[in-house]
């Protein structure tokens, strides 16, 4: 039964390519949620003034790619504790969250947030919300597969983000 999943982790460029080309995925799409303005723009959610999260949301196959899975290769994709962005993108658009389709997801994101709250990895607090999902409005074509369409641009804005490094020394 095929399912979306929603995840903000700072600019959804860098949140498409943890998920793409897995057995069970069957599209990706980068957008908004979250926020008071219907049909934003980019431009507008980039100000930090609509209250939208930059996300990907994901539709997948749960019989064969178990929404479990999608947490594990969540967390790892982002700093749990830091509440004002992600990296070198900050504001409240670039925060990380999991916004949640239904109270199975809840549980889930809920007991993988405890796990990760109850070890030793890190010393600040675990920050990142679980929320209500909502309207979800999909970014301009330009943004859709970004990765691909313009790779030169992409590999420099994210090596100079500080996420891999991030990534390399906290979760590897």
């Amino acid at each position: 039964m095929l399912q979306k999943a929603t995840f903000a982790g700072g600019c959804f460029w860098c949140m498409v390519t943890p998920f793409e080309d897995l057995p069970g995925i069957h599209g990706i799409v980068s957008g908004y949620m979250g926020g008071h303005l219907e049909n934003p723009t980019y431009e507008e959610v980039k100000k930090g003034s609509t209250g939208h999260y930059e996300v990907v949301q994901i539709t997948f196959n749960d019989e064969v790619f178990p929404y479990k899975k999608l947490l594990d290769l969540f967390w790892p994709q982002i700093d749990p504790t830091d509440a004002d962005g992600q990296f070198q993108d900050r504001g409240p658009q670039y925060r990380a969250a999991i916004f949640v389709h239904n109270e199975s997801q809840l549980a889930e994101a809920t007991a993988s947030k405890e796990e990760l709250i109850a070890g030793s990895r890190f010393k600040k607090p675990i920050v990142t919300e679980i929320l209500q999902a909502s309207t979800f409005y999909e970014a301009e074509e330009y943004h859709q597969d970004y990765h691909k369409k313009n790779p030169k641009h992409y590999k420099e804005d994210r090596a100079m983000s500080g996420r891999d490094e991030f990534i390399n020394q906290n979760w590897k």
